[in-house]
């Protein structure tokens, strides 16, 4: 999920530096936390992660799964 950067910390939080590719309008992290949400909640896609966003994700996943 993605949630506002000034949020309490949780494990493996990552911080989304390129939020203009993100479309994101305020500093913000991808926190892995597992839950449902109804689709007719879902608004549409804002943007992106951009490469090194999207690598950072990568590796904390990794080390989330034990890869």
């Amino acid at each position: 999920m993605i949630t506002s950067a000034g949020t309490p910390p949780w494990p493996l939080d990552c911080p989304i530096e390129d939020l203009k590719c993100a479309g994101l309008p305020a500093p913000s992290k991808v926190r892995f936390k597992l839950f449902t949400l109804d689709h007719r909640l879902i608004r549409g896609q804002l943007g992106y992660l951009g490469d090194n966003d999207r690598l950072r994700l990568v590796e904390a996943l990794a080390a989330l799964l034990g890869d």
